[in-house]
């Protein structure tokens, strides 16, 4: 559409008006507790501006003011740095990983996205949850699905959600009064007699009546798609066998769900009718949440990331991750030595303060992680997923930062804090990090997995482990090490 635009002096020129271009899709990727910087005048596809070093500016601000809440769900900062040339935004990732849609401050549409990877490969993940009970594991968020689907998230991970929403929806299908038609031994509700005369009694056949009745049954329906979301399932779980054992128990797992709906037939609802299920009164949590783990499987969805096709937002905080794989090897520990096993997690360690007066208090209670506790030793353990093991492995403690120097400080006084609590004359604080398995059987070739310290206090004797624990299914190996070491803390007995 042209415009003819006149100037102050009267001449007129034309001028043709376009549709600014549409901006193609970005996606931010890098791992956890990894930084990694971008250029704002190419990521907002500024170069051909008037001046893009300002415009730049005004729109890194508003790119991080709107998004505020889609980065928190992750745990990811964005901080905006001119360094003499350019506007830089530096992507500060947390220990989430997981993948959002973000909005764009020139179209305000979700055309960016954000995917944070584990900076330990998935190959080790599965096996780790698997030996945990699935204690953890992604979690899907209610936003909008991405423009990308992550291909490099194995298969198995998606079925990890959707399985037991497909169990928590079948525990919680309700019934109603449908119109059966069988063939009964007597009759029942409405009888088909001319069926019966002309088709079962001149075969000898007396005792087979055709009935049709208001029967209180589940769902049939309902119960079809479940079947056919589980059987999409395993499917796509036997090509991936070669993952590990873990893919067993998850296709045993997906086996129950479908030997409980094999009385009735596969059926594909359509969105029309998985909008109207959706519509029904009194739905519960696990309804809802299962009728959404059906559309995914219909429309053949995957986890979100940067490949191709549209996915699912989601999350998995690797922090919990990692205290639910330290509880782990900390449970077979206790299996092997003889101890009582507490957890943070089950508020089993809970010590609560006591503020005078309460109101001016601040933190209301000391809860580590988890606590193993002997007849003359408590081992106290407190797990942090950070790099902080690989940095001072790779650098020493001299040439590590001010601030990583500053976060391991605070973690030791807060492990030291915690051994406090024990009632026993002789404790053990435990800093755990994470390691690669290449990492850990170097470190255990060579002697050095455990470096162990003493605290003097009167009247107690304290010591500080500072150890780590490789980010794979190899807690027998572990444990064995652990055990070892307690038995040496513990004395003779």
């Amino acid at each position: 559409m042209a415009t003819r635009i006149v100037s102050g002096r009267g001449r007129r020129f034309s001028s043709q008006l376009k549709a600014p271009e549409k901006i193609e899709d970005i996606c931010i990727e890098l791992l956890d507790h990894s930084t990694k910087r971008h250029s704002a005048i190419d990521l907002f596809r500024l170069r051909n501006a008037r001046d893009p070093q300002a415009s730049a500016a005004r729109l890194a601000n508003q790119f991080v003011q709107q998004n505020r809440p889609l980065l928190d769900l992750l745990d990811v900062r964005i901080d905006r740095d001119f360094d003499g040339q350019e506007v830089m935004l530096e992507v500060h990732s947390g220990s989430a990983v997981g993948a959002i849609p973000l909005l764009s401050p020139t179209s305000a549409q979700l055309d960016y996205g954000l995917v944070i990877q584990p900076r330990f490969p998935w190959p080790g993940i599965g096996p780790m949850l698997a030996e945990m009970g699935w204690r953890v594991f992604p979690r899907p968020l209610r936003l909008p699905l991405l423009k990308r689907s992550e291909r490099r998230v194995p298969a198995w991970v998606l079925s990890s959600m959707v399985l037991p929403r497909m169990k928590a929806l079948l525990d919680t299908v309700d019934r109603r009064f449908d119109m059966a038609h069988e063939i009964l031994p007597a009759p029942r509700g409405r009888v088909d007699w001319a069926a019966y005369a002309t088709r079962h009694l001149v075969r000898g056949q007396a005792l087979q009546v055709p009935c049709s009745f208001p029967d209180l049954r589940a769902d049939r329906q309902l119960l079809g798609a479940i079947r056919h979301t589980v059987e999409r399932q395993l499917q796509s779980l036997e090509s991936q066998r070669a993952h590990g054992g873990f893919v067993m128990r998850l296709i045993e797992a997906a086996l129950a769900i479908a030997y409980r709906v094999r009385h009735v037939p596969p059926f594909v609802p359509s969105p029309p009718i998985l909008a109207n299920w959706l519509q029904r009164p009194l739905r519960t949590a696990h309804f809802t949440d299962g009728l959404q783990a059906i559309q995914w499987t219909v429309e053949d969805r995957g986890l979100a990331g940067i490949s191709d096709l549209e996915g699912i937002p989601w999350t998995m905080p690797m922090e919990q991750f990692f205290e639910a794989w330290v509880e782990t090897i900390l449970a077979k520990v206790a299996q092997q030595t003889g101890g009582h096993l507490r957890t943070g997690r089950k508020r089993e360690t809970v010590h609560p303060i006591q503020w005078d007066p309460a109101y001016l208090g601040s933190q209301r209670s000391l809860i580590p992680d988890l606590c193993v506790e002997y007849q003359n030793l408590t081992l106290i353990v407190d797990a942090k997923y950070k790099r902080h093991w690989e940095e001072i492995g790779e650098s020493g403690w001299r040439g590590a930062g001010d601030e990583l120097r500053e976060q391991h400080r605070h973690d030791l006084l807060q492990v030291l804090a915690y051994a406090n609590l024990a009632r026993t004359d002789r404790v053990v604080a435990c800093l755990v990090y994470p390691c690669s398995l290449a990492s850990w059987q170097s470190l255990r070739e060579r002697g050095r997995i455990m470096h162990r310290a003493e605290v003097g206090l009167a009247g107690r004797r304290v010591e500080l482990w500072l150890t780590a624990v490789p980010m794979t299914g190899t807690v027998g190996e572990v444990a064995g090490g652990w055990a070892e070491g307690i038995r040496r803390a513990r004395g003779p007995r």
